[in-house]
């Protein structure tokens, strides 16, 4: 890994959250990702499944944790198994976790080789009543692959027929939205990664370049830093890119005179950053394309005011909505008939600002985190208005990353982000 080890007692407490909302005598197991293959011998780069590390720190592949808090045999009331490494491994792939170094990270004292799970696992589900299965509930989820935690619950539920099933993720869904101290701090080293990369390209960016060239800049800072790379796929939009809102062809010039729309930002152990900035190819805004950035970072400054604990997802959107509508009256681009004709499902304001808001943010980019109940202090949420105008080739948006706080306003892990007009031309004119 290229991070820096995170302390133990961050899953530690952790593991003890998931534990206190168990039933009675039941077992949660997780695991981990599967490496996918390419084709041939090629296979894409390991990524964590993000529960399992939430819950042990165990950034390896072939590994999993079982939680058993009524277990007879205290030592087997937390197990992690893990591959079992040797020298030819060692030679080939490099090393591996040894059961010493397991304990270290993972704070869980009870560690065991993968091959040691099926012996081991019966033996516990003969003293347990319910299984706990991890599946994917996320919202946005759209998954199509068969994973290693879907193999898992197959082969459980053919082998352990009466047993009790429930589910981890309304555990974790609550759990995960609410940051830890140590969580935050390590969004906050994503957040300077994520900034060192933007002011690098203040300097970089001129008409001429193109946009790869851009992504190839902040790849080269992020790694440098001990990031991974991209919390997410890179968007990297100039002029009328910017009005697809997944954008990531990355390959056109950027020409004086255009914006250019960036939303990229670095990961950090596995913790996500999400940054957008729109900046002028040129170094110097329009007139009218001040106006239109200005109107953006207002709906954003606003919003960000109402990220309170009490705090409604749905019923923010909707006061976001309003401020975005009256930006856009005054603007040009809506006229009062727009605003009183619009459809209740689709308001007005939708033709030019058609995606949400604020979304959480943690170890998934549209991290873990309950949206039906009302925020509470230490979630942590992105800011995003934007603003899209396919007629005039140019589209803005803008976005932070923010922390709820118990008392007044949020804190912006992205305070220090250049963003407001002037910061960004200065910065730009100066190289």
């Amino acid at each position: 890994m290229k991070y820096e080890q995170i302390p133990n007692s961050l899953f530690i407490k952790n593991r003890k959250k998931f534990t206190a909302q168990m039933r009675p005598k039941s077992i949660a197991v997780f695991n981990s990702n599967d490496i996918y293959p390419i084709s041939a011998d090629s296979t894409m780069p390991f990524e964590q499944h993000r529960d399992i590390f939430y819950l042990s720190g165990a950034d390896q592949e072939e590994t999993i944790l079982l939680l058993f808090p009524d277990a007879m045999d205290k030592k087997h009331r937390e197990i992690l198994f893990v591959r079992e490494t040797n020298a030819h491994i060692a030679i080939w792939e490099g090393a591996k976790l040894t059961k010493e170094q397991a304990t270290e990270v993972s704070g869980i004292e009870t560690i065991y080789w993968l091959s040691d799970f099926d012996k081991v696992f019966f033996d516990l589900m003969t003293e347990a009543e319910t299984i706990y299965f991890n599946t994917n509930e996320h919202y946005r989820q759209a998954v199509e692959t068969q994973t290693r935690e879907d193999r898992f619950i197959m082969d459980c539920k053919k082998k352990f027929p009466a047993h009790t099933v429930a589910k981890s993720n309304p555990i974790l869904q609550k759990i995960r939205g609410v940051k830890e101290p140590e969580e935050i701090a390590m969004m906050l080293t994503a957040c300077s990664i994520t900034e060192k990369g933007f002011r690098r390209l203040l300097g970089f960016v001129r008409p001429g370049v193109w946009e790869y060239e851009i992504e190839a800049e902040l790849l080269h800072e992020f790694i440098r830093n001990r990031s991974k790379g991209f919390a997410y796929s890179p968007i990297i939009a100039s002029g009328n890119n910017a009005n697809v809102l997944h954008y990531l062809e990355n390959n056109q010039q950027c020409q004086s005179g255009d914006l250019i729309l960036m939303d990229v930002a670095a990961e950090y152990a596995n913790y996500s950053s999400d940054l957008t900035r729109t900046i002028p190819v040129n170094g110097k805004f329009t007139k009218r394309q001040k106006e239109v950035y200005n109107a953006v970072l207002r709906v954003k400054n606003e919003a960000t005011k109402m990220l309170i604990p009490g705090t409604i997802w749905a019923e923010y959107h909707k006061e976001c909505g309003k401020l975005m509508t009256s930006e856009l009256l005054g603007l040009g681009l809506l006229d009062k008939a727009d605003v009183q004709n619009e459809d209740p499902n689709w308001p007005a304001y939708k033709k030019y600002f058609m995606h949400g808001t604020s979304h959480h943010i943690g170890l998934n980019t549209h991290d873990y985190g309950e949206l039906k109940t009302p925020m509470e202090a230490n979630m942590v949420f992105t800011v995003e208005p934007g603003i899209y105008i396919p007629a005039e080739k140019m589209g803005v948006r803008l976005e932070d990353d923010v922390v709820i706080q118990e008392k007044g306003e949020p804190i912006n892990l992205m305070a220090t982000i250049p963003i407001e007009v002037e910061e960004i031309e200065g910065l730009m004119q100066a190289h």
